[in-house]
């Protein structure tokens, strides 16, 4: 079994690491847990906002024993840039029926909100029976719509980070920890230079 990663050593381009591979672990399992007390064992429908929160709804959906049903949107908000380009577009849309079944829709990041509500919105525009969101990290200090999630694996300062699906400019996503990402390599040109 191979040696696990120092923190210190996750990535060259962080500034500092925030969560490691094994706290993410571990709360994950807990967020289970705590979903599998809201829906006992009745089926419901899984909605991961990709790219990011796929690496997320994986290894939560491996944790998770009743009747699950997967369907994935695809919004941008963030483009090459750290904050959030104003109002989200949805790029991929739903596929499956969620008229009158429960629904957990699953996000890498709360930040804004204004993804999240989107999405939200949309999956009740289609009248499932329930609606809960679940994200794994929460930035309270960016939030300008007010919205909480049903189920937040982690706060997190006002920082911009990578890792575990979230990336910048597509890159990062791999790091099986998350970061903070350093200055010097927040623009777009930062990797044609080292």
């Amino acid at each position: 079994m191979p040696a696990a990663k120092k923190p210190a050593t996750l990535h060259p381009d962080l500034a500092e690491v925030l969560l490691t591979e094994a706290q993410i672990r571990r709360r994950v399992k807990s967020i289970a847990r705590e979903i599998k007390k809201v829906y006992d064992d009745r089926e419901f429908t899984m909605i991961s906002l990709i790219n990011g929160a796929v690496m997320f709804t994986a290894d939560l959906m491996r944790e998770i024993d009743n009747p699950v049903r997967l369907d994935c949107i695809r919004v941008s908000s963030y483009g090459a840039k750290t904050k959030s380009i104003g109002t989200p577009q949805v790029i991929y849309n739903l596929t499956l029926d969620i008229a009158r079944r429960d629904v957990l829709v699953i996000d890498d990041i709360l930040d804004t909100g204004k993804t999240l509500k989107l999405v939200r919105d949309l999956v009740l525009e289609l009248k499932p029976a329930s609606v809960r969101t679940c994200v794994l990290l929460d930035k309270k200090a960016r939030r300008e719509v007010a919205l909480e999630a049903d189920f937040v694996g982690f706060e997190i300062p006002d920082k911009f980070v990578v890792g575990y699906g979230l990336d910048f400019a597509e890159r990062y996503r791999n790091l099986p920890g998350i970061g903070v990402l350093r200055p010097d390599k927040q623009t777009a040109g930062a990797w044609a230079t080292g």
